[in-house]
């Protein structure tokens, strides 16, 4: 377009400068009328001839962008138009130079002046019509551009066809190593092209959704193995740390085969955690970050899965079965996430985690588990969830609605310093072990109603901003309310207390029945 505009600059100079000597004075003089003529003439022809282009914004890859807007074709009143505006820009300027002239020269010279005023604005059409003559040039050029640029993204996405077929078919190989090589073909196909990463990335989901049996032996010393040498890590936990019993040397093909499977599905577990790491670099997100990207893992069969780090929106892991180690520590989903029915045989941590959205755990099954420090900023749902060694939340801030009810809890509960920001229900929730919600904040409703704690019951220092529910509750072994604070109504009706029930130093700022 710079170019346009100094070709049509120069053309104008040029028609300027043919103007006579005489005519010279009198153009200096009504220069503003002239420089609006063309400015306007100029702006008409440009918005008749040319339309603003879409901009291309870089992906930073070297997969081919698609070609921006079709340029609107020339209609057919175009050309009539143009040569009209050309006669009337040139009618004008005649007449212009013509009825400037003085009345102070003499009829030779007045008669020399008209011809030289008729040459110049004839000139100055000519000028208009160079200008028209260079912006079609430049509308054909770009024609032309675009047309190439087409070209090479029509076959850039045939390439791309091609490669992708290609790497599915590899996926259906019965040789593990050719689906392998199927797995990192697709991974390096979305690192070159940002567009088709998502579907890249539902057939990885798909691949992994595929029905798979692990070997009785993952299912059984390995995972307790390692789920016992890491139990002490809590929120921290590193993969790479976890050790590994040994494996007996497989004699059958079938073992071989189970395998080799195995070593596929981790690979396309790393390759998703690869790419759902936004590790920052000097100059920006890492490269290898792919940005918004939809899981979609519904049944899916997971080996020691390490999501650590990541950054996940929705996501769906609805009835999946984790095999081995399950680590979401320190991961942020970013939108909701669903668990729902999942199956967790090992240690799952999701110490630290950020839960930005709706998390639903309900019916979920876990062997051994860490929230610690996690922050839940929509509802929690642990309906009916069972937690076979024990629940650790303590440090956890529920800033939506958490939701216990009808929860099985095996090995003891950790609420402790927890925050309650919306409602807390954990009616007819069952702890085979100890609850400890010392110094938790329930800062809305806390529903205790049917809550049934085969162990010691510790609530010191917990404060309940609102209304609290205790009815019809069970406390097998101590229970301590030492130190606690009910700012409103608590109800505590038909509640049994089987062992010590401790109140020392309770401040209740409503009614207590």
């Amino acid at each position: 377009m710079g170019l346009v505009v100094a070709g049509a600059l120069g053309l104008i100079g040029v028609a300027l400068l043919a103007i006579p000597e005489p005519w010279r004075n009198v153009v200096a003089a009504r220069w503003p009328l002239l420089l609006g003529m063309i400015v306007a003439v100029a702006s008409a022809v440009t918005g008749v001839l040319l339309w603003r282009p879409v901009s291309q914004h870089g992906h930073g890859s070297v997969a081919p962008v698609p070609p921006a807007r079709p340029l609107r074709p020339l209609p057919s009143w175009t050309i009539p138009s143009g040569a009209l505006l050309v006669a009337v820009i040139t009618w004008g300027a005649v007449w212009w130079l013509q009825h400037s002239l003085s009345t102070e020269q003499g009829p030779v010279e007045r008669a020399q002046l008209q011809v030289e005023g008729l040459r110049a604005g004839l000139s100055v059409g000519a000028g208009v019509v160079a200008a028209f003559a260079l912006l079609l040039a430049f509308r054909r050029q770009q024609l032309v551009e675009r047309t190439q640029q087409a070209a090479e993204y029509d076959a850039g996405e045939k390439r791309v066809t091609e490669l992708y077929v290609k790497a599915a078919d590899q996926l259906g190989s019965e040789k593990a190593p050719v689906r392998l090589a199927g797995l990192y073909a697709l991974e390096r196909l979305a690192q070159d092209n940002p567009t088709h990463r998502q579907s890249i990335v539902e057939v990885v989901c798909a691949y992994l959704r595929m029905p798979y049996k692990p070997p009785s032996s993952e299912l059984g010393s390995e995972a307790s193995d390692a789920t016992c040498a890491l139990k002490s890590h809590k929120a921290d936990v590193n993969l790479e740390s976890a050790p590994h019993s040994a494996r007996e040397v497989p004699t059958t093909a079938a073992e071989d085969d189970l395998r080799g499977e195995r070593q596929v599905r981790i690979a396309a577990q790393r390759i998703l955690a690869r790419h759902l790491r936004p590790a920052r670099t000097a100059g920006g997100p890492s490269p290898s970050y792919w940005g918004v990207i939809v899981l979609d893992l519904t049944e899916a069969t997971l080996l020691d899965l390490d999501m650590t780090d990541c950054s996940m929106h929705d996501a769906i892991f609805d009835r999946a079965e984790f095999v081995g180690l399950a680590l979401f520590n320190r991961t942020a989903f970013r939108g909701d996430v669903s668990f729902k029915g999942a199956q967790f045989n090992g240690l799952a941590n999701f110490g630290q985690a950020d839960f930005i959205g709706t998390s639903n755990f309900g019916g979920a099954s876990f062997a051994d588990s860490i929230f610690a420090r996690a922050t839940f900023g929509g509802r929690a749902d642990f309906h009916q969830t069972t937690f076979t060694r024990g629940a650790n939340f303590y440090d956890v801030r529920f800033l939506g609605e958490a939701v216990f009810a009808e929860a099985d809890i095996q090995e003891g509960a950790s609420f402790g310093n927890v925050e309650f920001h919306g409602d807390a229900w954990f009616e007819r929730t069952k702890i085979e072990g100890g609850a400890w919600f010392d110094k938790a904040g329930f800062f809305a409703g806390a529903g205790f109603g049917g809550l049934q704690v085969a162990r010691e019951s510790v609530f010191r220092e917990a404060s309940f901003f609102d209304r609290a529910w205790f009815n019809h509750a069970s406390f097998s072994k101590d229970a301590s309310f030492n130190r606690a604070k009910f700012k409103a109504d608590v109800w505590f009706d038909e509640a049994e207390f089987h062992d010590d029930a401790s109140f020392c130093v309770v401040e209740f700022g409503g009614d207590m029945v």
